[in-house]
């Protein structure tokens, strides 16, 4: 009897959907942080040995993949470089490139996985949805912690002890309370609430490629749940931009489509000025929800800009720095891929992820109308688009990574389905 369709049967799809089942164990041990790196770079080595073999000819790998394996190697040049420009000294510099190895490498590294190792997309989406399942059955338990007197952060692992960024990636936190308002927030195994509102985007978007419908309805619930519960308004604001974006893309080359888009751009001729008041004034209120954490957001930004290009154009400070007290010191380019990058890294930095990425967002916005995984793989690379404007994407690889894998079988060559 053949095996279900959703079945891990190879070992790259034993370990990937594991992996994705075993998140809130991991979360409870404080091994997530670990265990992301570990999974690419075990991922890493059976695609050598595929493409060692011959298993997976060399000839199959798209050359995106290749663009952003070398893109993310150049990451690690231009880190050596800063540091050398700053005299940072060799402990540092070290330090720094075990940090790549646990950042930049894992977008390139995934990726490549995703586009060479037998990983089929229903044993992706399952876990997914299995995982959505659990966060369901868990969610009485985090609602609830906050009113019971239940302290905020159960634990803070002692596997912290291989290093990381901050101990908030090893603690098991059950809520936190927003600050000047009293209410409690949820972050659940993310390392703060945006993440958390970012990682539940990719996982919606991934379990709406479920087939079936019972599970493809409790993946999509659980993560709707945190998206919400982490009161995140870019998470919102990417579940409500992203899918007709790529249900457009799929069907740009239909001319029902442009019939449906006529009136539509009639009336932003005809009401324009309008439109950009009512933007302007979303925007404002998008701002104002949390003033404080926005006025510190562009206060990083604007310290971010200024420094890059007054003193370190080219390849960066080559670490971060944390910034005053204007900023309530946290670190500088925080909350932004790209001013984080020109800080740390330079322009050479940001053209280093800037160029693949870009480049991955134009040939799957030609190829959506290809096939599922195609829009799938144009979901998870907008996805990341859009949240490289309000998170630092290499810092929280360890939790995206099923997205990137996505994306690389998307990026493999097929040919259009005749029919």
């Amino acid at each position: 009897m053949a095996a279900p369709a959703d079945h891990p049967q190879t070992p790259a799809e034993r370990l990937v959907g594991g992996a994705i089942a075993a998140t809130w164990l991991l979360w409870l041990v404080g091994g997530l942080y670990i265990a992301g790196p570990v999974i690419g770079w075990l991922l890493a080595a059976l695609v050598f040995a595929e493409l060692y073999t011959g298993r997976a000819p060399v000839a199959r790998v798209p050359g995106l993949a290749w663009l952003w394996l070398g893109a993310m190697a150049a990451m690690l040049v231009i880190l050596w470089i800063g540091h050398s420009n700053s005299s940072l000294g060799a402990g540092q510099t070290i330090k720094s490139s075990i940090g790549w190895a646990k950042g930049w490498a894992l977008l390139a590294l995934f990726l490549l996985a995703g586009a060479v190792l037998d990983i089929r997309m229903a044993v992706i989406v399952r876990s997914v949805c299995r995982l959505g399942l659990w966060t369901l059955a868990l969610l009485p338990l985090f609602i609830a912690a906050p009113f019971l007197g239940l302290p905020e952060t159960l634990w803070v692992s002692p596997l912290k002890i291989v290093g990381g960024p901050g101990p908030e990636y090893f603690a098991t936190t059950l809520y936190t309370i927003e600050p000047g308002v009293g209410t409690p927030r949820w972050q659940f195994f993310a390392p703060w609430s945006p993440a958390a509102g970012m990682v539940a985007v990719v996982f919606i978007l991934l379990a709406a490629q479920e087939r079936v419908v019972g599970w493809r309805l409790a993946g999509i619930a659980g993560f709707l749940m945190i998206a919400l519960m982490s009161q995140s308004r870019l998470a919102l604001v990417a579940l409500a931009v992203i899918a007709p974006a790529v249900w457009a893309a799929s069907r740009i080359d239909r001319g029902s489509t442009w019939l449906l888009a006529a009136p539509v751009l009639l009336g932003i001729g005809m009401f324009g000025t309008e439109l950009v008041a009512f933007l302007d004034q979303i925007m404002n209120d998008f701002s104002s929800a949390r003033a404080d954490s926005s006025r510190v957001r562009a206060a990083l930004g604007r310290i971010a800009l200024d420094r890059w290009e007054n003193e370190a154009f080219w390849f960066g400070h080559g670490v971060v720095e944390n910034g005053p007290h204007l900023v309530e010191y946290m670190p500088i380019g925080s909350h932004h891929s790209w001013y984080g990058l020109l800080f740390v890294k330079g322009l050479a930095g940001a053209l280093a992820l800037g160029i693949p990425l870009a480049a991955t967002l134009g040939n799957l916005l030609l190829r959506a109308r290809l096939g599922g995984l195609q829009r799938a793989g144009l979901a998870m690379t907008l996805t990341l688009f859009l949240y490289s404007f309000g998170e630092n994407l290499e810092i929280l690889a360890y939790l995206f990574w099923p997205a990137l894998l996505v994306i690389g079988k998307a990026l493999v060559r097929v040919e259009p389905d005749p029919r």
